[in-house]
């Protein structure tokens, strides 16, 4: 396969599956096991396509967050929204320091992406049974203690095959958050996490780009830009009038036929 083919396959994979509750680093991690067994896809480039993808929530809510940038002073609301993000972000940013290298070198591989796959469609299922009382119907609605308890589930997110917008969205659920407020603050958690998590393993990787690298990073996050837009709108969209169930079942069905390919060896997965 030719390698521009790979890059585009990458930013497509990346851009419809961060913001989605399906685990964009579990699907990057399977797509790299099947079509790059050799490792010769860059870890520095799976790392900036979801940078690419992050700037795609920047551009669609632009005006809100340049609203929101402009007031901070002077506007209790943009303090208030401000003070959740970081409440938020703050028990992920603090585990995933704590414990980066063990989920990197334990869990980053195939079939532990695929269990959690499969778990992670249980628990959303078993949340959407739930009797679900919507207390919070708005960003603005949202309380600090709210924010907290979302970022507590943040934490999940650091397994791969979990889903950052999935452990924001159980846990917006769960606190009592609508399905389009979990949704919309899911895309808002995701500025300070990811920008901070693509900004910390680029400091770690300091070797040389090379020509070749940089068109691949280039056109991959290019894409994924565009397809992280799409993904966007239309999980607003969905969830306006439709439950989480069926992202809950893609995953159960994904991750089960890895399972399944594994158990009977029709796929060699390795370890990814």
């Amino acid at each position: 396969m030719a390698d521009w083919i790979v890059d585009v396959i990458i930013g497509l994979i990346e851009g419809l599956t961060e913001f989605l509750p399906i685990s964009s680093t579990g699907h990057l991690v399977i797509t790299r096991a099947l079509l790059d067994p050799e490792g010769s896809i860059g870890f520095r480039q799976l790392i900036v396509v979801q940078g690419a993808a992050i700037l795609a929530v920047c551009w669609e809510y632009r005006r809100r967050l340049w609203d929101i940038g402009t007031t901070l002073m002077s506007d209790r609301q943009s303090r208030l929204f401000a003070f959740n993000l970081f409440l938020a972000f703050l028990p992920a940013a603090v585990a995933g320091l704590a414990f980066e290298d063990t989920i990197r070198n334990v869990l980053f591989a195939p079939i532990p992406v695929a269990l959690a796959l499969v778990i992670g469609g249980v628990l959303i299922l078993w949340a959407e049974r739930r009797t679900h009382v919507e207390r919070v119907t708005s960003i603005e609605q949202l309380q600090p203690l709210d924010a907290f308890k979302v970022g507590l589930f943040q934490m999940l997110a650091l397994v791969p095959g979990t889903s950052r917008s999935a452990a924001t969205i159980l846990g917006g659920l769960l606190t009592g958050l609508s399905r389009k407020t979990a949704a919309e603050f899911s895309f808002f958690v995701a500025i300070p996490v990811m920008l901070a998590a693509t900004g910390y393993k680029l400091l770690d990787s300091r070797e040389p780009i090379t020509v070749d690298e940089a068109r691949s990073i280039l056109l991959s996050s290019v894409v994924a830009f565009f397809a992280a837009l799409i993904a966007i709108r239309f999980l607003i969209r969905y969830v306006s009038q439709h439950s989480f169930a069926i992202f809950a079942w893609y995953r159960i069905v994904f991750g089960g036929f890895i399972l399944i390919s594994w158990q009977f060896g029709w796929v060699s997965w390795g370890s990814g």
